[in-house]
């Protein structure tokens, strides 16, 4: 027990320093709304130049730690103005990739300063044997940094809690506008939140190089367990990340005693990522920036000519040049899969993974150990191996189910990093001193090893890339690709109507996940001897950039951005230009490309190239066969007569919703019935929205039922209740902006059957539009419109596209929120028409929210009103234009009272 207790002790030294980079991290990210990945980057920058000068300069520690505090602070404030200030209305995506793409410029600069080999710092503080009771020791510099540690923690939670710029911070945390307009600029509060986030990373740096020595990797890698400590202090208190750091710290040091499986210990940052988010749910709250944007996704079109050019072109190369071009070559396309991997998970699905390299490097491990151990053919390894990391791609989608964004990337960056540890590290299961041998790569008695046949071995590997690249090309063009890109751009919206979010999540990273194990077996198989130490989690974060850099939505965007791995098509060109050492520079040339591409082209170099290849066969092959620009596609929609939809009637009954201790919605009862309009109305805030949001599953309940035809759907999720035949439009639109017209009705209207997912692989059928669709193409003016993105429509053919998207899921009850809003009065007018009609012709139920009385008044049957939660009044038209209730709750009692309707007036609400 004794030696539990000591270990114990021993691990607040590196517990605590793990809570002052968490608080860092927590600071830059109540600052500015950025998780910074590039953390332990920044403070290893600072730890580097005070080792330099106390070192090598002479200079004390104490001058040497103020510079070198002040150097990662200076980074920080240069990532915030410079890079994070002109993303600030990017997606969450961009943003993190871009401090990804800071991480590795910073690393690789630090590798050509001072290179990867480990130095032992001496310590700096006292270590002298400190004895707690009986045989308990503790060297002294691990209380000294407990202390240094609390009072930090101290000193923070009282700045953030009692200082001007505390509340500040705060303030501009919840609602950047609102702070701006009483003064408080959100830009200075944040790169001063920069600025003290980064100076703690480099305390923290400079503390813990003594314990865990100095050393390129290990300092980055130090972000990992800070995040894990500001996970669990929810990003908010910096006391319980103090107590989450050390604790984490204890976790390690006894586990690294007492359990003798390798990486098992330093896995514990990882496990207590997942237990967190997984097993909570808990997503951090991240920002609304206005007018976020996703990096841009091509059609999936098979450009037979261009992949005929490609592979004519490398096969050429291949056969021409020498081994080592040859091989430059083969690296590139086998690190081409990787990043084609990423198209589908974050590219199509918008899940972002950090672990793609890792999972490569499973199915290279499945493979390798199945032809060393056991003596399996290398095309049936091959084949077993992408089998086998299918399942592992599945399991790493689990997570994605609860989380989302940067929650999954840090999820994923996890378990990725836990098998790297627990895997890769391990001679126990990569083969011992000897390693991995697997020889000479045969195929059906063909050899086509890489050294001596390079040729052969790369015209395999090509001819593996090109079926990959043609699967997802097909996903893209088929319905699965649909109901990923529905799932990427809002997740609220497919699941209205009616895709299975996780479904989709789930197919995306199993998809993947086989894409990535090729990618993985064909790189290690290039040489006889396996080293599975190549897959780590640093290259999975490069990878990611590399994939944006390329273009992330775009199925030649891997290539290019591959170019730029190590060993490379590019780090090759560079050597024989050069010399053999420019080589090396190849991480920083990728780094700072990433940045370069974040900030002027967020949609990849391939893009570019598409418009530019578009431009030259406007201007050169106008008219010249097959070399000309596409022709749009000509649409003749047929004349459709309207087919009532089957009729359902929706009862609810006494519904409530509570957030926290507040009522939003109080024991609402009402009915939609089949061919009848029912209104909902009522002040700002009366509860409709919520309302609409928990009878279609996106807000919990908390007391109520809700009956269609008779059975309870109460606790059915907001899929199953879409496929039910309840559907709905969204206040904000929520449209499918990277999509054409054509696609957002589609993706409504597509059978759910999930032997597409399947199908698509092989042969996309897009199946012929429904009557029901048509005849909403019709009824809402978009047949000319079907070919363009939704965000070249103006803003009131976006508001028809709303509901027509909605129709098209041929619901029985259809719940309208705020239709009108932003409207003409002629448009207004034509939308009048057009509900009613979905009414009337159509037999749809339907519950309409909105503002415009003359349109509530003109098209609803019923009418309910609510406010403050509270039901006040029910009944026709004419009847609750004269409640007195309804009229005193829209002008306020004492503006009823001077109209004359306190007392018995007949004031009207509406025309």
């Amino acid at each position: 027990m004794e030696e539990v207790i000591r270990f114990a002790f021993l691990g607040f030294g590196i517990g605590a320093l793990y809570a002052l980079a968490s608080q860092g991290l927590i600071v830059i990210y109540r600052g500015s709304g950025v998780l910074n990945f590039a953390m332990g980057a920044i403070g290893m920058a600072g730890v580097f130049v005070q080792w330099d000068l106390h070192t090598n300069a002479g200079w004390a520690f104490l001058p040497s730690a103020v510079v070198g505090v002040l150097f990662s602070a200076a980074i920080g404030a240069a990532t915030h103005l410079f890079l994070m200030r002109p993303l600030r209305r990017s997606s969450p995506l961009v943003r993190v990739i871009a401090t990804l793409g800071v991480l590795i410029t910073l690393q690789a600069i630090a590798v050509l300063r001072y290179g990867s080999t480990p130095r032992f710092v001496l310590p700096e503080l006292p270590t002298d044997i400190i004895t707690i009771s009986g045989s308990i020791t503790i060297t002294a510099d691990r209380l000294i940094l407990l202390g240094i540690a609390a009072v930090l923690t101290v000193v923070l939670w009282a700045l953030y809690r009692f200082t001007k710029f505390g509340l500040a911070t705060s303030a501009v945390a919840e609602n950047e506008r609102a702070a701006s307009a009483i003064g408080w600029s959100p830009d200075r509060i944040a790169v001063t939140n920069w600025i003290l986030g980064s100076a703690l990373a480099a305390v923290a740096a400079i503390l813990i190089a003594p314990i865990v020595t100095l050393q390129v990797t290990v300092m980055t890698n130090l972000i990992l367990a800070a995040i894990a400590a500001a996970l669990v202090a929810q990003f908010r208190s910096f006391p319980v990340a103090l107590v989450a750091g050390l604790l984490i710290g204890i976790a390690q040091t006894e586990l690294n005693r007492y359990v003798h499986q390798p990486g098992f210990g330093d896995s514990v940052p990882f496990i207590v990522i997942v237990v967190v988010l997984v097993v909570t749910g808990q997503a951090l709250p991240l920002r609304d920036y206005f007018l976020q944007r996703l990096p841009s996704i091509g059609t999936g079109r098979i450009n037979w000519g261009g992949i005929a050019f490609g592979v004519a072109l490398t096969a050429f190369l291949l056969a021409v040049l020498n081994s080592q071009w040859a091989d430059s070559i083969i690296t590139t396309l086998c690190v081409a899969f990787i990043l084609l991997s990423i198209v589908v998970v974050t590219g199509y699905a918008g899940q972002l993974s950090l672990a793609q390299f890792a999972i490569g490097g499973f199915g290279a491990w499945v493979a390798g150990r199945l032809v060393d151990a056991q003596g399996t053919p290398f095309w049936l390894a091959l084949l077993i191996g992408v089998a086998a990391t299918v399942p592992l791609g599945v399991l790493f989608a689990v997570p994605a189910v609860r989380t989302r964004g940067i929650n999954l990337a840090v999820v994923t960056l996890g378990l990725g990093t836990a098998m790297e540890l627990m895997l890769f590290r391990n001679p126990e299961y990569t083969g011992g001193i000897q390693g991995t041998q697997v020889g000479d790569a045969t195929l059906f008695g063909w050899n086509i090893n890489s050294i001596t046949h390079s040729t052969r071995y790369g015209l395999f590997v090509l001819a593996l890339f090109v079926i990959c690249t043609l699967i997802v090309c097909n996903i893209r063009r088929g319905r699965s690709g649909r109901r990923l890109i529905a799932v990427r751009t809002n997740e609220r919206a497919a699941a209205a109507l009616g895709i299975s979010v996780p479904g989709a999540k789930l197919y995306a990273f199993g998809v993947s996940a086989g894409i990535a194990a090729v990618g993985g077996i064909l790189l290690v198989f290039r040489l006889s001897s396996i080293d599975y130490k190549l897959f780590t989690n640093f290259t999975s974060i490069t990878d990611v950039g590399l994939a944006l850099l390329g273009g992330i939505g775009y199925l030649i965007g891997p290539v290019i951005g591959a170019t730029l791995t190590a060993g490379g098509l590019n780090q090759q060109i560079l050597t024989s230009i050069f010399s053999d050492s420019v080589g090396k520079y190849i991480d920083l040339i990728g780094g700072v490309s990433i940045l370069i591409i974040v900030l002027l082209n967020q949609n990849g170099i391939a893009k570019e190239w598409i418009a530019q290849a578009n431009f030259v066969r406007r201007k050169l092959f106008a008219n010249v066969p097959f070399l000309g620009p596409r022709k749009p596609p000509v649409r003749e929609l047929p004349e459709h007569d309207v087919v009532p939809v089957t009729a359902r009637t929706l009862e609810v009954r006494d519904l409530t919703v509570k957030y926290g201790t507040s009522v939003a919605v109080d024991s609402v009862s009402l009915s939609a019935t089949p061919g009848r309009i029912t209104g909902l109305i009522g002040p700002n805030g009366a509860g409709k929205t919520t309302l609409i949001d928990a009878v279609t599953g996106f807000t919990r309940m908390a007391g109520g039922t809700l009956h269609l035809d008779g059975q309870d759907i109460t606790r059915w999720s907001a899929t199953r209740r879409a496929r039910a035949g309840i559907g709905r439009s969204f206040q904000s639109l929520e449209l499918f902006e990277d999509s054409t017209v054509l696609d957002n009705l589609r993706v409504a209207s597509d059978p759910r059957d999930p032997a597409s997912y399947i199908k698509d692989l092989v042969w996309p059928v897009n199946p012929r539009l429904p009557g029901e669709v048509i005849s909403a193409i019709n009824e809402f003016g978009l047949s000319d419109d079907l070919d363009r993105n939704v965000e070249d429509l103006s803003y009131g053919k976006r508001r028809l596209l709303a509901i027509a998207r909605a129709v098209a899921t041929q619901p029985s009850v259809l719940l309208l929120d705020e239709p009108a809003a932003g409207l003409g009065d002629a448009e207004t007018s034509e939308l009048a028409h057009l509900v009613r009609r979905l009414a009337d012709d159509w037999a749809m139920a339907i519950l309409l929210v909105e503002h415009d009385m003359n349109f509530v008044m003109s098209v609803c049957d019923e009418i309910v009103v609510l406010d403050f939660g509270r039901q006040i009044a029910e009944g026709t038209p004419d009847v609750v234009r004269r409640d007195q209730g309804v009229i005193a709750a829209y002008l306020g009692e004492d503006e009823a009272q001077t109209a004359g309707v306190g007392a018995g007036g007949t004031e009207e609400v509406g025309p």
